[in-house]
C-alpha cells in the first residue's frame, strides 16, 4: 500500500480494493517503525487520522467521490491545524496550539483527506537544509548522511521514503522546489496569491507560497487542486477561477517553446548536473518541444536581493514573538526589557536570529533607501527579465540545484555558501510566477531535479509537461534503498 501514489489511491478506495481507515493504519504504523531515522514528523496525530478516515470511508459509502477523499496526507509545520501544536520548528512556538485551522488545511480537510501529522521544517523555514528545527535536522531518505533540502524537508523525506504519498510544503526562496530536488520528487510552487496564506505563518509575506509536494506531476495536480482557490481571508489571495489541473496533463507537448537561459550554465553549476538538464531537453524535444536559449540578464542580482527583501520582511513578521501573548517566555524576567530579549534569545535559534537582524539592519532610517529600496528595484529588474522571456517562449527550463545534496553539518559555518545553492529558485519568488521541480537522474546516488518555471497562473501548463515527462522516463518512480 505504501509504495501506491495519490493517484492510485484514489483509484484503489472508489474500487473499494481497501478502506481509508485500512490505509491509515497502514501508514501510521509505518512512520512509527521507520521515521525515527529520519525524523520528518514532529507532531503524529492517530486519532485526529482515524477520526478522518473513517468519516471518509463514511461519505464514499454515501456515494461521495473525489480523488482527495480517505487520501492520507501531512502537513508542514507552518500551517496551523485548530487544537494541535503548530511549531513552525521552533522553540519559540513548541508550546502553540492554533486555535484555528488555516484555509489550505480547512479546504483539504472539507475534501476527505486524511491528516496523519505534521512535518518537520527548518525553523520559520529559514534555512535550504532543514538542520535549523529546534526539533532537529532532517535526514535525506537516499543516503542518510545527507540533508533533504529545506525549509520543507521534513514534507519532502516522508513523501520520498514512502511514509505517505503526499504532504503540504511552502516555498519561499525555493523551499518546495529544492527539497523536491534533493528527494527525487515533484515539488510546485504556485503563482503567489493562487494558494491562500491565511494560517499559514508567515517568514515573508510578500514571497511565500503554499504548494504540493508528490511523487509524480499528476498526484501535485491533485492535491493542487485542492489547495487552490480565493479566499477573502487573505488580502494578498488573488480571485482568479481555479482550472481543472488534471484535465490538461495529457495535452501534446507539440510546438511546445521552451527557453533555456543561458546564465544557468555557468561556473557555479555541477557539470553532471548539467548533462542531466541536457538530457531532459532531449527527452522534450523527442515529445515534440522547439528549444531556444534565452538570457536572464539580471539574474545574478538576485540572491543579494532576496537576501535583503526576505529577512526585512521576517524581521517585521516575527516581531510578534515577544513572550507576552503567546510562545516561548523566560523564567522570571526582572522586567518587560528583560522579557522581550531573553524570550526571544532563547526562542529563536542563530540562524532566525541572524536574519531578524540582518532585516533590522536593512529596514533602518540610515540604511533602508541604499539596502531595502535597492532590493525591490532589483526585484522589478527580474520580474522584466521573465515577461520579456516569455514574449519569446511558454515555459523555461533548467537546473533546480546548482549541486546535489551536501553532507549534514557540511555547510553549517558558511550561511552564505548555503543561501548561494538558492541561485535557480529565487527569482521565482521574486517574480511571483510558478515553478516545478521533477526529477531528473542522479549523481553519485543522491537525486537531481530540473526546474521548469511559467507565466502567472499556468500552473497546469507546467503540470502538463511534467506529466508527459514523466510518461517518458522513470527516474520518479526510483526508491530510496531501505524504504
Amino acid at each position: 500500500m505504501h509504495q501506491m501514489t495519490l493517484a492510485e489511491i484514489a483509484r484503489g478506495l472508489a474500487d473499494k480494493k481497501f478502506s481509508s481507515e485500512e490505509l491509515t493504519k497502514v501508514l501510521l504504523a509505518r512512520i512509527t517503525q521507520l521515521d525515527p531515522q529520519l525524523n520528518s514528523f514532529i507532531s503524529l496525530t492517530e486519532e485526529l487520522a482515524l477520526e478522518q478516515a473513517k468519516a471518509a470511508d463514511a461519505r464514499r459509502a454515501n456515494g461521495e467521490s473525489g480523488a482527495l477523499l480517505g487520501a492520507p496526507i501531512a502537513h508542514k509545520d507552518l500551517f496551523c491545524t485548530q487544537g494541535i501544536r503548530t511549531s513552525c520548528g521552533s522553540k519559540m512556538l513548541d508550546n502553540f496550539k492554533a486555535p484555528y485551522d488555516a484555509t489550505v488545511v480547512a479546504k483539504l480537510a472539507a475534501a476527505g483527506a486524511v491528516t496523519l501529522g505534521k512535518t518537520n521544517m527548518d525553523e520559520f523555514a529559514m534555512g535550504s537544509a532543514n538542520e535549523s528545527s529546534w526539533y532537529g535536522a532532517v535526514k535525506n531518505p537516499w543516503n542518510l548522511e545527507h540533508v533533504p533540502g529545506g525549509s520543507s524537508g521534513g514534507s519532502a523525506a516522508a513523501v520520498a521514503a514512502r511514509l505517505l504519498p503526499a504532504a503540504t510544503a511552502t516555498d519561499t526562496g525555493g523551499s518546495i522546489r529544492q527539497p523536491a530536488a534533493f528527494t527525487n520528487l515533484t515539488g510546485l510552487k504556485p503563482t503567489y496569491g493562487r494558494v491562500s496564506r491565511w494560517g499559514m505563518i508567515a517568514y515573508a509575506s510578500s514571497l511565500d507560497q503554499g504548494g504540493p509536494l508528490a511523487r509524480t506531476a499528476e498526484d501535485c495536480a491533485i492535491l493542487l487542486q485542492g489547495m487552490a482557490g480565493f479566499d477573502q481571508n487573505d488580502s494578498t489571495s488573488i480571485d482568479e477561477p481555479v482550472p481543472d489541473y488534471s484535465a490538461s496533463l495529457g495535452d501534446s507537448l507539440q510546438g511546445l517553446r521552451i527557453g533555456v537561459p543561458k546564465e544557468y550554465f555557468s561556473a557555479g553549476l555541477d557539470t553532471r548536473i548539467a548533462e542531466l538538464i541536457q538530457n531532459s531537453i532531449k527527452e522534450l524535444q523527442k515529445l515534440g518541444a522547439v528549444i531556444k536559449e534565452i538570457s536572464l540578464p539580471n539574474m545574478q542580482h538576485a540572491i543579494p536581493a532576496y537576501y535583503v527583501i526576505a529577512p526585512a520582511e521576517a524581521s517585521s513578521n516575527l516581531s510578534r514573538f515577544d513572550g507576552v501573548r503567546f510562545g516561548h517566555r523566560c523564567e522570571q524576567p526582572k522586567d518587560l526589557i528583560d522579557l522581550y530579549k531573553r524570550s526571544r534569545g532563547e526562542g529563536f535559534g542563530p540562524e532566525v536570529q541572524r536574519r531578524i537582524m540582518v532585516g533590522a539592519y536593512a529596514l533602518s532610517a540610515g540604511y533602508y533607501d541604499a539596502y531595502y529600496l535597492k532590493a525591490q528595484k532589483i526585484r522589478r529588474l527580474v520580474k522584466n527579465d521573465f515577461m520579456a522571456a516569455f514574449n519569446e517562449v511558454d515555459i523555461i527550463l533548467g537546473p533546480t540545484t546548482p549541486n546535489p545534496a551536501w553532507k549534514l553539518g557540511a555547510k553549517n559555518s558558511d550561511p552564505v555558501a548555503a543561501y548561494l545553492e538558492d541561485v535557480y529558485t529565487i527569482t521565482a519568488n521574486l517574480a511571483g510566477l510558478p515553478g516545478l521541480s521533477m526529477p531528473a537522474g542522479f549523481v553519485d546516488g543522491l537525486p537531481v531535479g530540473v526546474q521548469l518555471l511559467a507565466p502567472y497562473f499556468q500552473e497546469g501548463r507546467l503540470l502538463n509537461v511534467a506529466h508527459q515527462y514523466q510518461l517518458n522516463t522513470d527516474w520518479h518512480t526510483r526508491t530510496p534503498t531501505g524504504f
